[in-house]
């Protein structure tokens, strides 16, 4: 596919980006638009990268967000500044987390905004009003900070400093300097509340709430700043619909976008750099002032003619499935599923529960009871489903305390343990089984789609399947740290002066917001 500028012999550009994903399509889009000649190589067929809606069970017209499936890090003035057309809608429940206890089924609700069912639902949970008091106060900390960090997000880089100085510093020590589980277990008291708090440090990392190296802090942070508020929306029409904008901002703005480009080397020298790619039938090369690189640092160091090195490879980690329902499951609490599966479903997330899946998955294997959140986007937004019977939904899993490692030995039959583990923690909330409500393809097989890290990196080349191509730095510079160029600034900067990070693999990478492909287009312009 071929698209914006049809001059195909063309074998230069003030701009290369390496990876149609949508951080590439923003930086391709802000570049254009300042008069910039870019190329976009995207070794896919479509552009999108890990955002994108497929078609994914034969005989179905469902269109599901097939890897990544909410937003919330992309600013408002990022989709302003390119007049997408994109709809994100709030989820009329931000959470329910069914529970058993002393052999009586029931749960926790959150309701957006939350309400009196909230404050009830607490109470009855826990016995008191105090437990939801401590939540509303730690949360309310918590936006205070989200209120300093996310608009810095989308300028250069402040220094740790800057920030500290603006926050508070109980809540500075509870998410930035010391593990969070030091927090959650000081300010919450029942281990459900708590596993409910501590889910958001482990969305994609394997992590104990204790790790000294405070890589569940940093998840926690971006999983809660977004816009200032951290609220998860879904984007009618389903991920797909935030691509296929951004590459029509990329295209009418004049920038050229090739599909079926796979990259194989990109040769920096003191004028710019020369990147080899392959259309299907022959090797091109095309050269450039700057090239950006919308692929993960791990595999751009191999790009630029380094060995490929297997201890410093990223550890993915997560279990993705997707599901197509005849009709939505009764949950044993007595519920309506259209409010326990509108927001998050919490499963087998007690903090106990967190802490025994993760030693579990430490010692190589997949715990026993599997920690997991469950979606229902069709319920926000019915257009995904196209023309199906009534009562069909999506459904979508996302599996914690799963890294790459427990899928090396065996991926097929560990995956299969996984997804049984993920269906049976579902069904202990539930009247009926799921593989009841379960619909079928064209074929008569069950609309069940998994994947694990290894299928993530097979798919989309994130290497270890790590959906944030790494581990997650702080969205801030280090006091010490050189801000010398507007790269450094910017938080964009390689070893090689023409070659720049734009994806999630930025300093302010990770999530589909778009941070790293606007930071990365500044950058460039700052430095022409």
């Amino acid at each position: 596919m071929t698209s914006g500028d049809a001059d195909l012999t063309r074998s230069d550009y003030d701009v290369v980006v390496v990876g149609g994903g949508h951080n590439g399509l923003v930086s391709a889009a802000y570049l254009a638009r300042a008069g910039l000649s870019v190329l976009v190589l995207e070794r896919l067929a479509t552009t999108g990268g890990a955002a994108v809606s497929a078609a994914t069970f034969p005989g179905r017209p469902t269109r599901l967000s097939r890897y990544s499936y909410l937003v919330s890090l992309m600013p408002e003035a990022l989709m302003a500044d390119l007049g997408l057309d994109v709809s994100l809608v709030s989820r009329s429940t931000a959470s329910y987390s069914p529970v058993v206890r002393d052999g009586r089924p029931g749960g926790l609700l959150v309701e957006r905004p939350e309400g009196p069912a909230t404050a009830a639902s607490f109470r009855d949970l826990t016995g008191s009003d105090d437990e939801y008091a401590a939540w509303r106060e730690f949360y309310a900390d918590v936006a205070d900070l989200a209120h300093v960090v996310a608009p810095t997000l989308l300028e250069p880089l402040p220094t740790e400093r800057a920030l500290r100085e603006r926050v508070d510093p109980g809540i500075w020590r509870d998410v930035v300097t010391r593990p969070l589980g030091e927090a959650v277990e000081r300010r919450f008291r029942d281990d459900t509340v708590r596993g409910v708090v501590a889910t958001d440090a482990l969305i994609g990392t394997f992590a104990s709430l204790d790790d000294p190296s405070l890589v569940q802090n940093r998840c926690f942070l971006y999983h809660l700043v977004g816009n200032g508020t951290g609220e998860w929306r879904v984007p009618v029409g389903g991920m797909g619909a935030v691509t296929t904008a951004l590459a029509k901002a990329a295209t009418e703005a004049g920038a050229t976008i090739r599909t079926g480009a796979g990259v194989s080397a990109i040769r920096a020298d003191g004028d710019g750099a020369e990147v080899d790619w392959h259309d299907g039938d022959r090797r091109r090369t095309v050269r450039a002032r700057t090239v950006l690189a919308n692929v993960a640092p791990w595999v751009l160091r191999i790009l630029l003619g380094e060995a490929e090195d297997p201890e410093t490879k990223p550890v993915g980690s997560q279990l993705k499935i997707n599901v197509l329902l005849d009709r939505l499951p009764r949950l044993r609490s007595g519920v309506d599923p259209a409010v326990a599966f509108a927001g998050t479903l919490h499963l087998a997330e007690d903090y106990s529960q967190l802490a025994r899946a993760h030693a579990e998955a430490a010692a190589g294997r997949v715990p026993s009871v599997l920690p997991g959140e469950v979606y229902c986007h069709s319920l926000t937004d019915p257009s995904i489903l196209g023309d199906v019977p009534p009562g069909t939904h999506t459904l979508t899993y996302f599996g914690l305390h799963t890294p790459a490692t427990l899928f090396d030995a065996d991926p097929e039959g560990a995956k299969a343990a996984a997804v049984a583990r993920a269906i049976a923690s579902i069904d202990e909330h539930l009247v009926e089984p799921l593989e009841s409500c379960v619909a079928r393809d064209a074929a008569g097989n069950p609309c069940i789609e998994a994947k694990i890290p290894q299928d993530v990196e097979r798919d989309l080349a994130m290497p270890g399947g790590h959906i944030f191509h790494g581990d997650l730095d702080w969205p801030w510079a280090p006091n010490r740290a050189r801000l010398d160029t507007p790269a450094q600034q910017w938080g964009v900067q390689t070893d090689v002066d023409s070659v720049l990070l734009c994806g999630s693999g930025a300093r302010r990478g990770g999530a589909v917001s778009g941070i790293a492909g606007h930071n990365a287009a500044q950058a460039v312009l700052a430095a022409r």
